[in-house]
């Protein structure tokens, strides 16, 4: 045999053994994705992730507005970019999960952006098929001495 057969076979055997990934696993993997399009600059891609029902910021937004929201963004600024805080997944139901995070959104021109905002997100999550999509949001702005209170002290600070 051939090592280009063995490799093959030992990746058949691998993954016939995996266990499926966890609902927290699932949703979050889909969060990452949705960050990675966004920062990608890749609208469509993203918006993939969501729900046709989806609402935001208890029912004010739809999914066409969260639309024209992010092509808003991604025009305004030539890079944007995420950072996630952990994120916490709770399986609510049969198919349905939340998902809460802080997030550091920055933007700019280049590499070293010129403006950003910690926000809290809260969502929820449907599988459709073997998909899970966002079904709803709320995010609020974090005030900067909230996000600095709540950093940990150096090592023989007060």
């Amino acid at each position: 045999m051939t090592a280009r057969v063995v490799s093959l076979l030992l990746l058949i055997l691998v993954a016939s053994c995996s266990q499926p990934l966890t609902v927290e696993q699932r949703v979050i993997h889909a969060i990452r994705e949705m960050e990675a399009k966004i920062e990608g600059g890749e609208r469509r891609a993203f918006m993939e992730h969501i729900a046709e029902d989806f609402t935001a910021q208890d029912g004010r937004m739809n999914r066409d507005q969260v639309r024209a929201l992010v092509v808003f963004q991604l025009n305004r600024y030539e890079r944007l970019q995420g950072q996630l805080f952990p994120i916490a997944v709770a399986e609510t139901g049969p198919g349905t999960a939340t998902a809460g995070f802080r997030a550091l959104v920055t933007g700019g021109p280049g590499w070293i952006p010129d403006s950003g905002q910690v926000f809290d997100f809260e969502t929820h999550w449907r599988l459709e098929g073997d998909d899970w999509l966002l079904a709803s949001a709320n995010w609020k702005p974090v005030p900067l001495d909230q996000v600095l209170d709540e950093l940990p002290l150096p090592d023989g600070g007060p």
